[in-house]
């Protein structure tokens, strides 16, 4: 079943940001006034085909690798005469910019959709608190003893793991010091703390962006929200409260806490709170509850620290916006920081890791799937603008070039780029495979 689940969230992210890739060449094609002969998603035979009004040749193939959208070249075969002044070659080079350039600006289009419904639908996250740091740990170094809540990685303002996450691996490879502003949960005193770095993680396989700075994620037992339906709220427990310990067992994390609830259905219960600085102490007993399986349990109405985060429509905009420029220039950093050796070609992943944090994502939540899908498009975008012949980004620097030089780049020219091309891309798609394989073994 898992498999099946991996294969079908493939298809699917494959399928979205192939359709958009494709979509943003067709419709520069039709503007151009160019003749679109084919648009196809995915190579191979056909498995589903049909022509609009303008002739256009719409196919779904077999192998859901790419796609690609085919337009009228006097330089393939006979063109009719009536269709002349509508093939690729006779387009300006202008013209075939834009064209090249159509795919990838679809996918960073749709990035951006995808973070401002996202900015604006809300969500809800893990406040980032971190654990306490091994004393080896740059983060200890640094002052750090854990319980604090990360807001800010140098400069840019984390809200949730995630965004730690994405903060510290634009420094991957790097020297210097990463400037992480943290706060006691609760308060709004921040402190700046600089952790000192050299060469992190450089050519690191799978490099542990927290482990290896002492940033690991804890979630403590602080209390988030308390619901109307538990002794929890006649027992005057608050959001912000620490629980310090219960019947005299000290606990430190939610885990602990949901254990010793559970196990306690109607017994009356010394809870031991930090609140403002200055510890209480109340009493409450766990209501009975039974789960589908039979078991009974203990049930006070109380949720871990979460933080839900929302803005209007008009709000989004510029997050998005800036969510997916910021997205995009770490991308550009970590490929230009793999080509010079400070991140692992390790890190190169082909279908078989895309399937797999798909399906991940897919049974976390609609939330984490169109977070990656976004990521994956942006990927998409940057790659293809690569000036490798072959790519997109190639076919604009052979027009570049023809508009400085006046004249169109020698086909014989043009044909050995597209071999050079070819051989890299193929190789990277090779270490990509090769990366996926080890992974699984």
């Amino acid at each position: 079943m898992d498999f099946v689940q991996y294969v079908f969230a493939l298809v699917v992210t494959l399928g979205v940001l192939v359709t958009v890739h494709e979509l943003g060449h067709f419709i520069v094609g039709r503007w151009s006034g160019a003749k679109v002969v084919r648009f196809s998603i995915g190579f191979g035979p056909s498995l589903f085909s049909r022509y609009d009004r303008k002739g256009t040749e719409f196919v779904v193939a077999a192998v859901p690798l790419g796609g690609y959208v085919k337009i009228l070249d006097e330089r393939e075969g006979d063109v009719a005469a009536a269709d002349a002044d509508k093939t690729f070659n006779r387009l300006s080079p202008r013209w075939r910019i834009a064209f090249a350039l159509g795919g990838p600006a679809a996918n960073f289009l749709l990035a951006f959709v995808i973070y401002w419904a996202l900015f604006a639908a809300g969500s809800t996250d893990l406040v980032p608190i971190m654990d306490t740091p091994a004393p080896e740990t740059p983060a200890f170094a640094a002052g750090l003893r854990g319980g604090e809540e990360i807001v800010s990685v140098d400069g840019a303002r984390t809200q949730s793991w995630a965004e730690v996450s994405m903060a510290l691996a634009a420094r991957l490879g790097d020297s210097g010091a990463i400037k992480i502003e943290t706060r006691t949960p609760g308060t709004t005193l921040t402190h700046t703390h600089r952790l000192t770095i050299d060469n992190w993680q450089r050519g690191v396989a799978e490099p542990d962006l927290f482990r290896s700075l002492g940033t690991v994620p804890t979630l403590p037992a602080i209390v988030g929200n308390v619901f109307d339906d538990g002794p929890a709220k006649s027992a005057g427990l608050e959001a912000w409260d620490r629980v310090v310990a219960v019947d005299d067992k000290p606990i430190t994390q939610w885990a602990d806490w949901v254990e010793v609830l559970r196990a306690a259905p109607g017994r009356p219960l010394t809870i031991e709170l930090e609140r403002d600085g200055s510890r209480l102490q109340i009493e409450l007993t766990p209501i009975e509850r039974t789960s589908a399986d039979g078991t009974r349990y203990g049930y006070i109405g109380v949720a871990p620290l979460m933080r839900e985060v929302k803005y209007g429509v008009l709000e989004s905009l510029p997050l998005g916006l800036h969510e997916t420029a910021a997205k995009t220039a770490m991308t550009l950093e970590l490929m230009g920081k793999m080509v010079t050796g400070l991140v692992s070609t390790r890190n190169l992943s082909g279908p078989i890791t895309i399937a797999k944090v798909a399906g991940d994502s897919a049974r976390s939540g609609w939330e984490s799937f169109f977070r990656v899908l976004a990521l994956l498009s942006i990927s998409l975008g940057v790659l293809n603008l690569m000036p490798i012949p072959i790519l997109d980004g190639g076919h604009v620097m052979f027009c570049v070039a023809e508009i400085v030089l006046r004249r169109p780049v020698p086909e014989r020219v043009q044909a050995w780029g597209m071999q050079i091309g070819l051989a890299i891309v193929g190789g990277m798609m090779l270490l990509a495979f090769y990366n996926d394989i080890t992974r699984l073994f």
